[in-house]
Parts: C-alpha cells; sequence; structure tokens
C-alpha cells in the first residue's frame, strides 16, 4: 500500500516546492519508487510533457528529483491566468475552459472524480507519494479546498507545515494556521518546518519548543536561507529561496544538483521523524 506525506505552508512562496523535490529526491535514494503529486496548481507557464500535454513546471522539476518522467497525474489540474480575469483550466494535461474565478469555484467540485483517480493511479505504482499544497492551508473561507486539507483527507495523508521565518512572524503563522483548522485537520497536522532562516539556529530553539508545547506538535527541523531557483507556482512567482547558487531547471542542470538539495534536507530536518511520520499515517 502506498504511503504518503503532504507539505503545505502558511502562505505562498514559504518553500512548499523545493522541499517537496528535497524529499522526493531523498526517498529515491533511499531505495523507494516516489512520485510527486499537486492536485491544482497556477501559474503562467507549464510544462509539456512528450505526448503533448500540459502539467505545471514544479511537478516537472519534482518528477526528475523522484528519477521519474513528468506525468500528467502529477498534476491533473493546471490554472493559467489569463488577461481577462479568467484563468485556462487544464484538465489531465489538455485545456478544456475559461472560466472567471466564481465561475471555477462552482465547477471544481466537478473535478475531485479526476484527482482522486489521477492520485490512486499513481499510488498503485508507487511506493511513496509527496503531495505538495497551494498558498495557505487556512483560508477558512475555503477550508475543504482540493489543493490543501481537502487533499490531505482524500488521500489519507499527513502533513508537514512549513513556515518562512524570513519574512518575519512563523511562530504567529505556524501557530495560527494550526489553531484556524478545525478539528479533523489539526490531528492531520503531524510536524512543523521553518524554512530560510538566516543565522544560530540555538537562538530559535526557545521558540520551537514552546511551539511544541503550545499545539502538542513536534518541529522536524529549520532549514537555512540558500540560493535554489524554483518556480514557485502558486504565487506565480520565481523565487530565489537559497545562497548555494544550486540551480535546478529541466534545461539547465545535472542531477548532482538535486542530490544537494537532498543533503542540505538531510542536514537540516529529522529524517528519522518524517520516516516514522510517513510509517503511521494518520
Amino acid at each position: 500500500m502506498v504511503k504518503s506525506i503532504m507539505i503545505q505552508g502558511t502562505m505562498s512562496n514559504v518553500g512548499k516546492s523545493i522541499i517537496t523535490a528535497g524529499l522526493c529526491r531523498i526517498f529515491a535514494q533511499d531505495g523507494y519508487r516516489v512520485s510527486p503529486f499537486k492536485s491544482q496548481n497556477m501559474s503562467s507557464n507549464s510544462f509539456t510533457t512528450k505526448d503533448g500535454l500540459e502539467m505545471g513546471v514544479g511537478q516537472a522539476i519534482q518528477a526528475e528529483a523522484a528519477r521519474q518522467h513528468p506525468d500528467v497525474r502529477m498534476n491533473p489540474i493546471l490554472l493559467k491566468p489569463t488577461r481577462y480575469s479568467t484563468s485556462q483550466v487544464i484538465v489531465n494535461g489538455e485545456a478544456i475552459n475559461n472560466l472567471s474565478t466564481a465561475n471555477y469555484s462552482e465547477y471544481k467540485r466537478k473535478l475531485i472524480p479526476i484527482i482522486i483517480e489521477s492520485y490512486y493511479s499513481l499510488a498503485a505504482e508507487n511506493e511513496i507519494i509527496v503531495i505538495e499544497g497551494a498558498g495557505s492551508s487556512a483560508e477558512i473561507n475555503i477550508i475543504d479546498d482540493i489543493a490543501n486539507m481537502g487533499m490531505a483527507k482524500l488521500a489519507k495523508s499527513p502533513v508537514l507545515l512549513i513556515g518562512d521565518i524570513d519574512r518575519g512572524g512563523v511562530f504567529a503563522s505556524l501557530y495560527g494556521t494550526y489553531m484556524l483548522q478545525n478539528k479533523e485537520y489539526k490531528n492531520l497536522i503531524k510536524g512543523t518546518i521553518i524554512n530560510k532562516f538566516r543565522g544560530n539556529v540555538e537562538v530559535l530553539e526557545p521558540g520551537l519548543k514552546m511551539l511544541e508545547e503550545l499545539i502538542n506538535i513536534p518541529s522536524i527541523g529549520v532549514i537555512p536561507y540558500v540560493n535554489i531557483e524554483v518556480e514557485e507556482e502558486d504565487g506565480l512567482s520565481q523565487r530565489l529561496l537559497n545562497s548555494k547558487d544550486i540551480d535546478i531547471r529541466l534545461d539547465n542542470h545535472e542531477d548532482s544538483e538535486y542530490d544537494k538539495l537532498a543533503d542540505l534536507l538531510r542536514r537540516s530536518l529529522s529524517m528519522d521523524l518524517i520516516y516514522k511520520i510517513l510509517n503511521k499515517g494518520i
């Protein structure tokens, strides 16, 4: 039976795409057949697969990190914003319509069976699925959204919650995001990660301990601020996220760059705890 873990954030551009890619490479290095998955993506850019289908660039990068070929099942729903306040809706790699935000909100429930089919099709071929969320997981007006907690519930996946310390207020962001969840979704969150930290981790340790006591969820680790170029598609922008100038692009990279990213995460995170969460599930 496939195991899964979901990476969610307190907001857009906290580093979900990079952490997902890094975990995909770690699991691949450890001998597992692993696949990324993002139920719904939004980006003005897309990657075209060998069979001419469109998917999110982030999931194509994550597929390479997982040592797999990009597959539209890894991103069944892609939204490409247009200049007319609508988005082109791409389902299973093919454009089906242009819809306004309001119309898409009504329409997307019809896409849940397609998302489920894509996810379980990948699950049948892999041992681990690393799921990426989108934006913030605590948008209380759409708390059951298929991109975040709604997807975690469908996949029965434990969640790791990521906060960006570089923007300030990371403990408030992590605590607030947790507290805004309902009881069912709080139970899905199994660990927190702080990303983009500059300085001595020992300075953070009192805060990490206090947060653990407040929400009774362990800290998985603190990732330093480094320069890894990966498109954060849920924010419609490219981000330079770290200072080691790791270049991760489909058209210009060496496979060793994914290994460098994996090494960074192994040094920063408790992989023993991640494997424990992965094996225990929810």
